[in-house]
C-alpha cells in the first residue's frame, strides 16, 4: 500500500470555505497618485482587476488597513477591515460593502 494512504491525515479544511484577494489602503492611494485608478469614480472590483491588483475576476476582495491614506476615496469591496473603514471615512471617503 502506498505511504500517503497508510499515515493518516491532520486537522479539518472546511469545505466552504472563503477565500479573499486582499488590497492594502496604501496600495490603493499609490494607484490614485500614479494614475493607475480613477480619483472620483468608485473603486470596485472590476476596477482593480482592469488595474492589475487582483489576479482573479470572481474571487470577492477584501480591503485591509495598512499604511495611510490621504486621499478621498470610494472604495466598494466584499470585505472591508474596521481599520480600512475608519481610514476611508478619515480621509472623507466612503466605503460599501457589496453582497458576496
Amino acid at each position: 500500500m502506498p505511504l500517503a494512504r497508510r499515515l493518516p491525515k491532520f486537522g479539518f479544511h472546511s469545505p466552504h470555505r472563503v477565500e479573499y484577494q486582499v488590497v492594502n489602503v496604501d496600495t490603493l492611494e499609490a494607484c490614485v497618485v500614479n494614475g493607475r485608478l480613477p480619483k472620483d469614480a468608485p473603486i470596485t472590483p472590476d476596477v482593480l482587476w482592469q488595474a492589475g491588483l487582483i489576479n482573479r475576476q470572481g474571487m470577492p476582495v477584501k480591503i485591509l488597513g495598512s499604511g495611510e491614506l490621504t486621499q478621498k476615496l470610494n472604495v466598494e469591496a466584499h470585505k472591508l477591515s474596521k481599520s480600512a473603514i475608519e481610514k476611508i471615512e478619515k480621509s472623507g471617503g466612503t466605503a460599501k460593502q457589496l453582497m458576496a
